[in-house]
């Protein structure tokens, strides 16, 4: 059984108008995409269906926490996600993708937005992620060598200095 089936919305049996629907996201779902950045997680995703005679307009509201590892000091933490997304489903010859508008098949009896959760999920993540993120410290003993090196990297470089250098930039050019 696809273990996605439940982000399943049959369209066709739904009257035009507001429809919520709530999701629980777990480890499992994180599973089901190859090579996922998120391995562990607890999302919930309340998704508002507007379905209208021409289109389908979905709002998702995504807030929960993923496990994942700091940029800074390669721990991993609890960060805290949360957004707000919106997506829109047009009738079309062909199905294909822009920007924030989806064309479908006019006689679409469902639609599977398991993807589109996902990439949302994904997307309300920072690009770059820090325990700063989550109100927390990152691990003292990385940030104190880091520190550390940045330091002797400056002090090497001060006194690498070439006195050539200096001396050219007071040369000036004469016609």
């Amino acid at each position: 059984m696809d273990a996605l089936v439940q982000f399943k919305i049959p369209v066709s049996g739904l009257k035009d108008g507001l429809h919520p629907f709530d999701f629980q996201l777990d480890n499992s779902f994180f599973e089901c995409f190859e090579a996922s950045p998120i391995k562990e997680g607890k999302v919930e995703v309340k998704v508002i269906f507007d379905k209208r005679p021409d289109m389908f307009v979905l709002i998702f509201d995504i807030k929960g926490k993923v496990k994942t590892t700091c940029d800074r000091c390669l721990d991993e933490f609890i960060l805290p996600i949360q957004s707000s997304e919106s997506l829109m489903f047009k009738f079309a010859a062909e199905e294909r993708e822009e920007a924030d508008i989806v064309y479908i098949l006019k006689g679409k009896t469902s639609l599977n937005i398991a993807n589109y959760i996902y990439d949302y999920v994904n997307l309300s993540m920072p690009m770059i992620k820090t325990h700063d993120d989550a109100d927390e410290a990152c691990n003292s003993e990385i940030t104190d060598y880091l520190n550390n090196q940045n330091q002797e990297e400056e002090t090497e470089t001060e006194s690498d200095k070439n006195p050539i250098w200096d001396a050219l930039k007071n040369f000036k050019e004469t016609d």
